[in-house]
């Protein structure tokens, strides 16, 4: 029975490397310390059942907050010199929120990383929004300690700041469509979300824009903001055209 257990717990630890080595590709870098990279990974229910056996994302979370906030901020500040520090602020609060963070961790399947206690396992704790976003934020610190800041800028780059020229073209669809129908005056535009379908960590959601009481171009996304983007965008093309 002792030999069982030992192999058993080996092929645990080869399934455990594998899995790390999955990850480190898709993060496009590979840990000097894995330990780290599994004290990013472990959430503090895991760590409580463990009786002290294992530490922890929480420490790593609150370094990754911040080189993630200083990074975005000094890329927004040389890349955007006529941007005001209101817009600056706003941008960067776009880019670094919750919303943003579940996108790296979904485009990650970090969720499938995780090391979790049983009770948050069962309660669907790997497609949390809370939990998968903080993690992100642990991994940004772990690549930061273990490799510094310049390989943690480089993994800030390819997750979050090469998608902000389409995110904030996308963006402006509602502001274009606004003023698109504001150039005769008393028109109405109202957004009206029409369904929403699929689990909660895959949602869709399908949303209307009304112009004058009519539809003018219906949308769907993964959040009601991403709707209402497609929506004004379906509706700038169809008063275009």
């Amino acid at each position: 029975s002792t030999l069982m257990r030992s192999s058993a717990a080996s092929d645990v630890y080869k399934r455990q490397v594998v899995l790390m080595t999955t990850l480190e590709e898709k993060l496009g870098y590979e840990f000097r310390d894995p330990a780290l990279l599994e004290n990013a990974l472990t959430h503090s229910s895991c760590a409580n059942e463990s009786r002290g056996r294992r530490q922890s994302n929480e420490r790593l979370e609150f370094l990754g907050d911040s080189i993630l906030g200083m990074v975005v901020a000094d890329h927004l500040y040389r890349n955007h010199p006529d941007l005001p520090e209101g817009e600056l602020t706003r941008t960067r609060a776009a880019l670094v929120c919750e919303d943003s963070l579940v996108e790296v961790a979904e485009a990650l399947h970090l969720g499938e990383y995780l090391h979790l206690g049983k009770g948050e396992e069962a309660g669907g704790g790997r497609e949390r929004p809370s939990i998968i976003a903080d993690a992100v934020e642990a991994v940004l610190a772990a690549v930061y300690l273990d490799g510094g800041i310049g390989s943690a800028r480089k993994l800030i780059q390819k997750f979050i700041l090469d998608r902000e020229a389409e995110k904030s073209a996308s963006r402006d669809y509602k502001t274009a469509l606004q003023e698109l129908v504001q150039r005769e005056s008393g028109q109405v535009l109202k957004y009206r979300l029409t369904g929403e379908e699929g689990p909660d960590h895959d949602k869709r959601f399908f949303v209307e824009v009304d112009l004058n009481g009519e539809v003018a171009g219906r949308g769907k996304g993964h959040s009601k903001k991403e709707a209402e983007q497609m929506a004004a965008k379906a509706a700038i093309a169809k008063l275009k055209g």
